[in-house]
């Protein structure tokens, strides 16, 4: 199974993305939870502690690699589209409570249509993870929908879209499906966080087709706590873990 989580920044899609992971870590699962938001925030919301987690550079921060792999360098404009990533997830992942973490990075690039050698390895990692893997793959995207434009995520099982009950998150969510769609990928859901009472879940119901909408997370201070302290909220919230929970359920009937 391969997930996607995006949405707009600061919906909290890491906490979901995190949590989870570590549930079908539980499981028994194979995971591999990889980070493709340039304020890579993940480790810490699996659990890993802030001195391993700086200890991580993204594959496409790594110079050398990219050069190896690709041909590319300052000597030769020409390079591989196809480069070999097979080994990267076992080669340059971290794990911790059973998940494991591959820190992809982004590409940093003032348009959508970048094709370069570090584009050429996201892709090719990401393509690597959705079609050669049996590992349950959640990735946690950057915030927006760049990564959709770049098309390095058209192989996907499904988005999950995290929002707020707010205008906004919901237009992001209608713009992910509609993006989704033109990359073959049928299944958009939706999460909504930090819900805080009747009158927002009913304002989620009213703009999210009941069919798309997985269920609720209900705000929470316990997860700000774990935040300060650079804790998984998963140990740290039994109710963000059981309403999650929920959620993962509905996510397996519809498999």
């Amino acid at each position: 199974m391969k997930i996607a989580v995006t949405g707009k920044g600061g919906v909290g899609k890491t906490t979901f993305a995190a949590t989870l992971a570590r549930l079908y870590a539980d499981e028994g699962k194979h995971v591999l939870a990889a980070d493709v938001d340039p304020d890579a925030n993940l480790g810490l919301a699996l659990g890993f502690d802030e001195e391993t987690l700086d200890s991580i550079v993204p594959i496409t921060k790594m110079r050398k690699l990219i050069e190896e792999r690709t041909g590319a360098g300052e000597d030769n404009q020409f390079y591989k589209l196809n480069p070999k990533v097979s080994d990267i997830p076992d080669t340059y992942s971290k794990e911790v409570n059973g998940v494991k973490l591959l820190v992809l990075g982004t590409v940093e690039t003032g348009g959508g249509g970048c094709v370069c050698p570090e584009h050429v390895m996201l892709r090719r990692i990401i393509n690597n993870l959705v079609l050669h893997r049996d590992d349950v793959v959640i990735m946690d995207m950057e915030a927006g929908l760049e990564h959709l434009g770049r098309g390095t995520t058209e192989s996907m099982d499904q988005f999950i879209v995290v929002i707020e009950p707010g205008a906004r998150s919901v237009q992001t969510y209608k713009n992910v499906k509609r993006l989704a769609d033109d990359l073959g990928v049928k299944q958009v859901r939706v999460v909504a966080n930090k819900v805080r009472n009747a009158e927002d879940e009913e304002f989620v119901r009213s703009r999210i087709p009941a069919e798309d909408l997985l269920g609720f997370i209900h705000y929470n201070t316990e997860v700000m706590d774990a935040d300060r302290q650079g804790k998984s909220p998963y140990d740290f919230s039994n109710t963000v873990k059981e309403e999650i929970t929920q959620i993962k359920n509905i996510i397996d009937q519809g498999l």
